[in-house]
């Protein structure tokens, strides 16, 4: 299946940008997780690396596929 081949270079920059935008969410999502209370911290931290998961996944989708660097 090459359905993902079709990208065009500007939805490749886009699937980046939302990629570069989940790490640094994710980073900050972290850090807050381990200042703030301890009661939520471990769900915290889930989150944090689901969406350092998924951000990297879609800018590497973006650098294959999308024509993007």
């Amino acid at each position: 299946m090459n359905l993902l081949l079709d990208l065009s270079e500007q939805t490749g920059i886009r699937l980046a940008e939302v990629g570069f935008l989940l790490i640094l969410l994710a980073g900050v999502w972290l850090a807050l997780a381990h200042i703030a209370s301890r009661r939520l911290s471990n769900t915290r931290s889930i989150v944090a690396g689901v969406a350092l998961a998924v951000g990297a996944a879609l800018v590497i989708v973006a650098t294959h596929w999308g024509h993007f660097g």
